[in-house]
């Protein structure tokens, strides 16, 4: 079971990256929120080397693919996201914002660490749930930004959803942690919302067009 829902929780991941990707050069735009984003590449780059160079296995190698991927998505960001800001956000203040977002990033992965060590991984668990519902809810923001699904996809609400959902089955209910539970739970409540909100998009473009 361990085996199968880490398989799981790998796979439908690797489809949200895949998939922000291919939409951020299709629409000249990036498709992950730069807060999550940075997040997401700093927790994967640190325990992608601390797992390769101290106990390889399954999850080790998933954030080493995980975080090659989020270095394609990040340079959709720099490369595109500068013409989602007003006019009056430079080029170089927008490179310098994207900087700090990463550095500050970095800093809290390692604070989690400092907390929580390295021994039982639950810097790991509990920053990676954290960081998830923050990705969740900066989905929905990104919606409500761009008034409505323009480089979004369900596939990657789809995917983020039960990529999420496997782990918290597994460290939530099978190892029983009330904390990743709880978190994985909302993670949940915010994707199925993401999901639908997308879906509604999809059938109701004219009242969209009247908020414009």
């Amino acid at each position: 079971m361990v085996l199968l829902l880490t398989a799981i929780s790998g796979i439908a991941w690797t489809i949200v990256y895949i998939v922000s990707i291919r939409i951020g050069f299709q629409y000249k735009t990036y498709a992950m929120p730069i807060a999550a984003l940075g997040l997401n590449i700093a927790w994967e780059w640190i325990y992608a080397v601390h797992g390769l160079a101290n106990a390889p296995g399954p999850q080790a190698y998933i954030n080493l693919v995980w975080a090659l991927a989020d270095v394609v998505i990040l340079y959709t960001f720099f490369r595109y996201g500068r013409a989602e800001l007003p006019s009056f956000v430079s080029r170089p203040a927008f490179i310098a914002w994207g900087v700090a977002v990463l550095g500050a990033s970095v800093a809290v992965q390692l604070l989690f660490i400092r907390e929580f060590g390295l021994v039982d991984m639950r810097a790991a668990k509990y920053s990676a749930f954290l960081q998830n519902l923050l990705m969740s809810g900066l989905f929905i923001a990104m919606f409500v930004a761009r008034r409505g699904a323009r480089g979004q996809s369900v596939a990657i609400g789809v995917a983020k959803w039960i990529g999420t959902l496997a782990p918290t089955l597994l460290l939530g209910a099978i190892q029983k942690s009330p904390f990743i539970l709880g978190i994985g739970v909302l993670c949940s409540a915010l994707d199925l919302t993401y999901i639908a909100l997308l879906l509604w998009a999809r059938t109701n473009p004219p009242a969209l067009a009247a908020e414009s």
